[in-house]
């Protein structure tokens, strides 16, 4: 106790000077993410948190949600649950626009595909915006429109990665592209992308005897 009291004696005074100007705890705790209740999803299938634009299940469209905001990510509350967990957008005027969230109300009014606000984020790769034009060009532009969103719907239903391994298939060999093409891709299993063969060759020892040799050279 004496060691302790003697090492101490010098810093009881700045802790007076501490103590002095130290407030009360509070008494509830304090949140660790904003709360925003009562958030309208708009007729886009969007909302509009910070600034910025996010996209959220089109089934939500007229429902109210609540929103928990951190600062690295966002929560999407409905009916006490949580039903999505979004990465925050930096800055403002920005949007994250999910085709997963969007496809089911895309897929019931094709004709508004060509100017839709957000398409250009509807195009996961650059296969699936090769896949629309190449539509375009061969059919009227309702047609293009209805054909790409049951691709993009084989997309967010089944796989991502099968529909564009499809659609690389189909535009290397110069075929059609169109939604029955692409499902029977995916049916015969043609679109899953193979396990790639590795295979390691044998390591000559000799190689390091000679990478010695050439060290000891140099050291000379």
């Amino acid at each position: 106790m004496d060691l302790l009291d003697q090492l101490n004696a010098g810093r009881r005074d700045r802790l007076a000077e501490e103590l002095k100007v130290l407030g009360r705890l509070p008494r509830n705790r304090i949140e660790t993410c904003k709360r925003l209740d009562n958030v309208k999803v708009r007729r886009s299938s969007t909302i509009h948190i910070a600034h910025n634009t996010y996209s959220v299940n089109s089934r939500l469209i007229g429902e109210h949600v609540n929103i928990r905001l951190y600062a690295e990510y966002l929560e999407v509350w409905y009916g006490q649950k949580k039903i999505d967990h979004l990465p925050r957008l930096r800055g403002e005027s920005n949007h994250s626009i999910n085709y997963r969230h969007v496809i089911d109300w895309l897929v019931r009014k094709p004709g508004a595909f060509e100017n839709y606000k957000w398409r250009e984020d509807m195009f996961p790769t650059i296969r699936f915006r090769m896949a629309y034009d190449s539509l375009k060009q061969n059919h009227v532009l309702s047609v293009a429109a209805k054909e790409y969103l049951k691709i993009l719907e084989f997309a967010a239903r089944q796989s991502e990665s099968g529909v564009d391994k499809a659609l690389h298939i189909l535009i290397d060999s110069g075929k059609a592209i169109g939604s029955a093409a692409v499902s029977e891709l995916l049916e015969t299993d043609m679109a899953i992308v193979p396990v790639t063969n590795v295979t390691v060759p044998d390591v000559k020892l000799s190689a390091y005897d000679e990478l010695l040799r050439y060290d000891m050279a140099v050291a000379r």
